[in-house]
């Protein structure tokens, strides 16, 4: 099979992929059309993994009583972490909206089974991290894919990692690594929400590149 060729249009539409990509925070209760979960995560399961491993699971959660517990759990630790600032920057991050549990049409949470034969070990044996970090790749795929077709995705981080095997009630060797709420945004922008709220702006891209 040719490889195709990916003309300037392309890239540059690649580009605006990736300026449009948001950590979103407001959904639409809109319901995703049938299938489109299943698409998405098709598309997902191409990324690259070391080894070919691909150690990443999958969690929809659908039920009602999980979904209510994960947001009774969120809101307390966001509760916890408030703590961690004072003044006018605790008011600040008190008024942040940092998940989209209670309004997005679809949540998944995301572990690595560290404990999967797949790729019989080639490329972890000296780094073991690289199958988690394989697993991160999986979800920038699948952030990317779902804001291709319209979808945002936020990633929900106020939690304890090591609840959520028992809440969701999945295999204790799985490893916790994201929590993920999908859904059509209320709102479209090119610009990051805590930079719009005036929480941290992107830095110049010149900062993070060394020559040694």
């Amino acid at each position: 099979m040719t490889a195709p060729k990916f003309d300037t249009d392309f890239r540059e539409k690649l580009d605006q992929l990736f300026l449009w990509r948001r950590d979103v925070r407001h959904f639409r209760s809109t319901p995703l059309p049938e299938g489109m979960i299943d698409d998405l995560l098709d598309i997902t399961c191409l990324s690259p993994s070391v080894g070919n491993s691909q150690t990443w699971r999958f969690v929809r959660v659908l039920s009602p009583e999980r979904r209510s517990a994960l947001v009774h759990h969120v809101d307390a630790h966001k509760h916890t972490a408030s703590r961690a600032y004072e003044g006018s920057q605790r008011a600040h991050y008190d008024r942040l909206r940092l998940h989209g549990l209670d309004a997005a049409p679809e949540v998944l949470a995301v572990f690595c089974d560290e404990m999967s034969a797949a790729g019989q070990g080639l490329g972890c044996k000296t780094m073991p991290e690289t199958l988690c970090w394989s697993v991160i790749a999986a979800i920038q795929t699948l952030w990317l894919a779902a804001r291709a077709r319209g979808i945002g995705m936020g990633w929900v981080s106020i939690l304890d990692p090591a609840l959520m095997n028992s809440l969701l009630d999945v295999p204790r060797e799985w490893r916790f690594v994201a929590l993920l709420c999908l859904g059509y945004p209320t709102d479209e922008s090119d610009t990051p929400e805590l930079a719009r709220h005036g929480w941290q702006e992107r830095l110049p891209s010149t900062l993070t590149r060394f020559i040694r």
